[in-house]
């Protein structure tokens, strides 16, 4: 993958706007999309990534959802095979956080060049495949 930034100051993934995306990492990039293109999961990586200490506990996401824990257990393992979170068992609880690493890569890869940018409607419209 040609990801990998060649200077400290380049993102690691350059955004759709400057580069089309390789077949290779598209397939990297599609599994976390998917992930996320479930409301509850997507929910549920904002609850954890925006939790006090960046970290929840299972006991701590539940209440928010009116779901079954085997089925809050099931989307958790969607969003960590997907390698959006991580986890760690304590006890009886596990504990669950954001992967820093893949939100960035998603953010990066979707970031637009604000300066080459569309600035008003009629611009956005001239771009729009026909």
């Amino acid at each position: 993958m040609s990801a990998a930034p060649s200077s400290p100051d380049e993102p690691c993934c350059p955004p759709l706007a400057r580069q089309p995306l390789d077949s290779d990492w598209a397939g990297e990039l599609a599994p976390m999309f998917k992930a996320l293109g479930d409301p509850v999961r997507l929910r549920m990586l904002s609850l954890i990534a925006s939790h006090k200490g960046g970290q929840c506990c299972v006991c701590e996401i539940s209440p928010f959802f009116e779901l079954s824990q085997p089925t809050i257990s099931h989307h958790l393992k969607t969003l960590r095979e997907a390698g959006l979170l991580d986890c760690e068992r304590r006890g009886t609880w596990v504990y669950y956080w954001a992967i820093p690493a893949a939100i960035a890569r998603l953010s990066a890869v979707l970031a637009l060049d604000l300066p080459h940018s569309p600035t008003t409607a009629d611009t956005a419209l001239e771009r729009t495949c026909r």
